[in-house]
């Protein structure tokens, strides 16, 4: 069962990817930049973070989903060879800054979006137990963290 759910995730990431690839594609078109692939990792990162922490740390869900999700549709929908060879483009380009701009927003701006998720994971349970008196359900992976 794990290995559909991760083939069903991959399948609905990869195209999502896809299609937010093409929308972006004019831009990259008209300025050099890699926008699809910068806004599609960085918001990857985020979803990962926020996903993984409110699924092992708050609320518990099928191992399979979590599974599919992170590793199937993230997994698919963010990627690091794409970063890797738009960076070696740019060198090749002599897009000096643009190469400069790309590398320190990807890795830095990936880190902060991490960030983000994860304490907007933490401020979504925290605003649960607090507004409905919820206490915090850890699933059987969180315990001891």
């Amino acid at each position: 069962m794990s290995y559909l759910a991760v083939a069903l995730g991959g399948f609905v990431g990869a195209l999502l990817r896809f299609e937010i690839g093409h929308f972006f594609s004019s831009f990259v078109q008209q300025s050099g930049f890699p926008w699809g692939t910068l806004i599609i990792n960085l918001t990857g990162c985020f979803t990962l973070s926020l996903f993984l922490t409110l699924t092992l740390d708050f609320v518990s869900i099928n191992p399979n989903l979590r599974l599919g999700v992170s590793t199937g549709f993230l997994g698919a929908y963010t990627t690091f060879s794409t970063f890797a060879l738009e960076s070696i483009q740019l060198l090749q380009q002599g897009q000096y800054w643009s190469f400069g701009i790309y590398i320190f927003s990807s890795v830095l701006l990936g880190i902060a979006m991490s960030a983000f998720g994860l304490f907007t994971a933490r401020a979504i349970a925290e605003y649960r137990r607090n507004k409905f008196g919820e206490e915090e359900e850890l699933s059987e992976n969180a315990t001891g963290r």
